[in-house]
């Protein structure tokens, strides 16, 4: 499979939550992108002994961006990483994508970035500090993805 170039970054506003929304959400396509397309068994196929496969890194990060921009609870977040056998693709990353545009709303709300965000029973972090958490989280994850997408089928970047 031949190398293709990164994507350089994203050009964005000059507000500040402009360049972190930017980031974050060139970040979410990356992810997206690299588990879109993948057949069967390999998108759910775990690429190392942790068990993570591309399919598991969609469905966790949709309950991340649930939890962190919409408050949503989750019982078990080890479980997040694994989709479930009724649980396709497409479904999953739809499901991330609707997820995506609902913390975006959120985000597009906040007019102050030293607001905080929904955290049922817990002290709630700032919009700010939920958006800087987002990009490492999901660069992180990203970058995860990008080596289990190459061991599939040997495609690279962005």
């Amino acid at each position: 499979m031949p190398r293709r170039r990164d994507t350089p970054p994203p050009r964005t506003g000059p507000a500040e939550k402009d360049v972190l929304r930017g980031f974050l959400d060139q970040l979410r396509a990356a992810v997206a992108a690299k588990a879109d397309g993948v057949p069967e068994p390999q998108v759910r196929t775990p690429g190392v002994p942790s068990g993570t496969s591309l399919l598991g890194l969609v469905r966790h990060l949709t309950h991340v961006e649930r939890f962190t921009f919409l408050g949503e609870r989750t019982a078990d977040w080890p479980a997040t990483f694994r989709p479930r056998p009724e649980e396709t693709a497409e479904a999953l990353l739809a499901g991330y994508r609707a997820a995506v545009a609902e913390a975006n709303e959120v985000i597009d709300a906040c007019a102050d970035l030293t607001e905080p965000v929904a955290r049922p029973g817990r002290t709630p972090p700032s919009m700010r500090w939920a958006l800087v958490h987002l990009i490492e989280e999901t660069g992180r994850h990203a970058g995860h993805a990008d080596i289990l997408r190459e061991l599939i089928d040997g495609s690279t970047g962005r």
